[in-house]
């Protein structure tokens, strides 16, 4: 299976998880991004860059193959997505205002297109415009950063 990670659930593993006190994990999870089953795109890797954590920003610099550009056929999704007047709300007024880095909707889009499960840390919530919500709607397979370790068999 192919996992399109969000930056929260990087984010998530880099404040929690250090490498040095979580070896395996982390030799695990360095497998599966060098045999292509992680990936991401490039709006996640803007965010990681403006993000507060130095080590995550580190090994993005080393994995940059890891956040592909988007392809046409992802622009295309991402216009699906915004077709629904409800996921417009996805993009935070203060993101517009200020040029902020909206990586949702390309995390979505990648997965569709490459038929790959979203990893996010957002919940699915009634209403919400969130990951979880878009890809409901949009019949894509989508998990929390838990239930990847759990589907790829990882116990510590």
């Amino acid at each position: 299976m192919t996992y399109v990670f969000d930056s929260s659930p990087l984010w998530t593993l880099f404040q929690n998880y250090y490498r040095r006190r979580f070896p395996s994990l982390w030799q695990r999870f360095d497998d599966l991004v060098v045999n292509g089953d992680i990936v991401s795109t490039r709006e996640v890797l803007r965010e990681v860059e403006d993000g507060p954590i130095e080590s995550l920003r580190e090994w993005a610099a080393q994995n940059g193959e890891l956040f592909t550009t988007p392809n046409a056929d992802e622009g295309a999704f991402v216009a699906q997505i915004y077709a629904v007047q409800h996921f417009q709300q996805n993009i935070e007024l203060q993101k517009i205002l200020k040029g902020g880095d909206v990586a949702d909707p390309f995390v979505i889009a990648k997965a569709a297109v490459t038929e790959c499960t979203v990893v996010t840390m957002e919940q699915l919530k009634p209403n919400a415009v969130k990951i979880p919500n878009i890809c409901d709607h949009f019949g894509i397979p989508c998990m929390t950063l838990e239930d990847f370790m759990e589907t790829e068999g990882w116990e510590f």
